[in-house]
């Protein structure tokens, strides 16, 4: 007697994946692992890393000298597939390429940046990258300010120094700008008070910054004053 045949329930019969497919699973799964483990990033490194960008991950360069925060670092997002000229082209129409220096939480950090990582970009997904990102630029200026000693609001501004591209270069001019006003504050300008302080480089103001790598501070800082006596 012939026995029929049966099939065992809840068993799927075995598919095997073309080349094609199997590349894509095998991506799909790296990227899991890279997000279930991520590789940790440490102040002061100089490897690439992984930023959240809303529900985005990108690649971001760290900028020497600006890789130190506990809280905010300086970086610049790349196409996932830099430095291959294709991922520039790709990369320029997206919006990666006139982004510039921005700052960075330490907190969006994911870690350093891994290959599996590519498939969560805007890029991998050929959208541009939004205008609202929620990172500033990082660019930092100085501002030398002038204000009246007898109440009054009205105040200007004697020199802007910017853009520093990098906070140590800007804390050494301010630290030489305070070396400068020490003792001086109320004797440069009659009736004010000169201070420094620093803020945001203002890209759309820039014509109104003085280049502050072409000269030292202290000598930009007298010559505003004496232009500002004469």
């Amino acid at each position: 007697m012939k026995l029929p045949f049966f099939r065992r329930c809840g068993t799927p019969p075995e598919t095997v994946l073309g080349g094609e497919d199997q590349a894509v699973v095998d991506a799909f799964r790296a990227m899991l692992a890279a997000r279930k483990h991520p590789q940790p990033w440490m102040p002061g490194g100089a490897q690439d890393i992984a930023v959240r960008i809303g529900p985005f991950v990108e690649r971001a360069h760290t900028r020497p000298g600006d890789d130190h925060g506990p809280d905010m670092i300086a970086v610049a997002l790349v196409h996932p597939d830099t430095p291959h000229a294709a991922a520039y082209l790709h990369g320029r129409q997206l919006g990666y390429t006139n982004r510039g220096w921005l700052r960075c939480k330490t907190s969006e950090i994911l870690g350093l940046w891994q290959p599996a990582y590519t498939m969560l970009t805007h890029a991998a997904a050929s959208l541009p990258l939004p205008d609202n990102i929620g990172m500033d630029p990082a660019h930092y200026a100085l501002y030398i300010e002038a204000r009246r000693r007898d109440d009054n609001r009205d105040s200007f501004t004697l020199l802007r120094p910017g853009p520093y591209t990098q906070t140590r270069h800007a804390q050494q001019d301010y630290d030489r700008l305070s070396v400068a006003l020490d003792g001086r504050e109320t004797t440069l300008i009659p009736g004010h008070r000169v201070s420094a302080r620093f803020g945001p480089f203002n890209v759309s103001d820039h014509q109104r910054f003085t280049d502050p790598y072409e000269a030292d501070a202290a000598a930009l800082l007298e010559a505003a004053i004496a232009g500002v006596n004469a």
